[in-house]
């Protein structure tokens, strides 16, 4: 074998087996440029194929160093080994450290407490699931940093879902062809993370729950109706709810997340002096209502915190209560008639036609409309751009 071919066998190999690796890592994290790449099926089909070429590559590799290496110069042997010591340090980086499963591991205990022996403050922001009586919050620091919990509300199974590259919360139902799944971290596309169900292997986005690709592609995951609000709202409307406390094996990990559930990102940066605009990391309250989406600016709504507004044939009601964090979306048509509703002199929530007090859970608790409740609609919180991007036909309300 001439001394060009032998060579070119150490340099195949070496390809095969590092840099589909360092491709699908650069495609699965945020590093620049590589999320406004259509690529998720690369990714997927990407992943499928990476051992079987390490191992070919591996094979080529070994075998040239067991026939080959000694018949190549001092110059030639310094660069090949150099290199195999460099590409086996980027198996660490594609293998363990930026991979994503690895990078944000799911909690080693999943552990509740009741409110009295509860150890969040009160002030941070959670996730809340209520079914059939029974209610659990699940604080942001915490999920921000392992994307996911996989848990049960009573009886029921939950997928319970953050993505802080997108700021926003998702809970699902892990069922599948009738089957419970556990899932996966993969990594993100388009600033959003993805999950993989064990049985068949398909990608999900967290932010809408649609298969993005494989077995069950174009299909999505049962979306589970949530809230999001402080602690302590959340308790004044559910006192016996379980609240997830923090597992001490990521306590570091949490304190990365510090703030982050109740500062925006213009807020941390002194050198923007308007920060009213709207940003790629502007929060916004999305609703989709008939197929049709629209975002509210958050800033907006702190200064209103209600807003009467319709989207299409549905009248809605957008408000934030006085923790200026806790939001709720309602359909304030109430017998067929849209209320209209205003915060009167004493705070209270009540409807402009007859001027009956209304709760945060959408109950009327005093005056003729006594008794009745405002359909809940399921409201998310999210960043401008994973808004804009999942959902491209949007609406924009920015207070006019």
């Amino acid at each position: 074998m001439k001394k060009k071919t032998y060579s070119s066998l150490f340099w195949i190999g070496m390809f095969l087996l590092f840099i589909p690796g360092l491709v699908h890592a650069y495609l699965l994290m945020p590093f620049p440029g590589s999320q406004n790449l259509e690529a998720i099926k690369v990714c997927y089909y990407l992943e499928k194929i990476i051992l079987p070429l390490r191992i070919v590559g591996a094979v080529m590799v070994l075998w040239y160093l067991f026939r080959f290496f000694s018949k190549a110069g001092v110059k030639g042997k310094i660069v090949q080994i150099t290199l195999l010591i460099l590409a086996l340090g980027s198996l660490y980086i594609t293998d363990i450290e930026f991979k994503a499963s690895a990078m944000f591991e799911e909690p080693k205990t999943v552990k509740f407490a009741n409110s009295v022996t509860n150890k969040v403050p009160e002030s941070y922001i959670v996730l809340g699931i209520v079914n059939n009586g029974v209610a659990k919050a699940y604080p942001l620091v915490y999920l921000g940093y392992h994307h996911k919990v996989q848990d049960n509300v009573g009886t029921l199974p939950v997928l319970v879902t953050y993505c802080t590259m997108c700021r926003t919360g998702r809970v699902y139902s892990p069922v599948i062809n009738g089957s419970r799944q556990t899932f996966r971290l993969v990594g993100a596309r388009h600033y959003n993370a993805i999950v993989e169900d064990e049985s068949t292997g398909t990608w999900w986005y967290q932010a809408t729950g649609e298969a993005a690709v494989g077995p069950m592609e174009g299909s999505s995951l049962k979306e589970l109706p949530y809230e999001q609000s402080t602690l302590g709202a959340w308790l004044d409307k559910h006192p016996g709810s379980l609240i997830l406390q923090p597992d001490n094996h990521f306590k570091a990990d949490y304190e990365d997340l510090k703030d982050y559930d109740v500062k925006q990102a213009v807020d941390r940066d002194s050198t923007l002096k308007k920060k009213d605009s709207l940003y790629r990391k502007s929060w916004v309250i999305g609703v989709i209502v008939d197929k049709q989406p629209k975002a509210y600016d958050w800033r907006k709504m702190q200064e209103l915190c209600l807003l009467n507004d319709q989207v299409g044939a549905t009248p809605l009601l957008i408000g934030l209560e006085d923790d200026d964090h806790t939001f709720h979306v309602f359909n304030r048509q109430v017998d067929g008639k849209a209320l209209n509703f205003k915060m009167d002199g004493n705070g209270n929530l009540t409807d402009q036609e007859t001027n009956s007090v209304w709760n945060w859970e959408g109950l009327c608790t005093t005056g003729i409309q006594k008794g009745k409740q405002l359909g809940k609609l399921q409201g998310y919180q999210e960043y401008w751009h994973s808004w804009k991007h999942f959902h491209a036909a949007t609406v924009f309300w920015n207070g006019k």
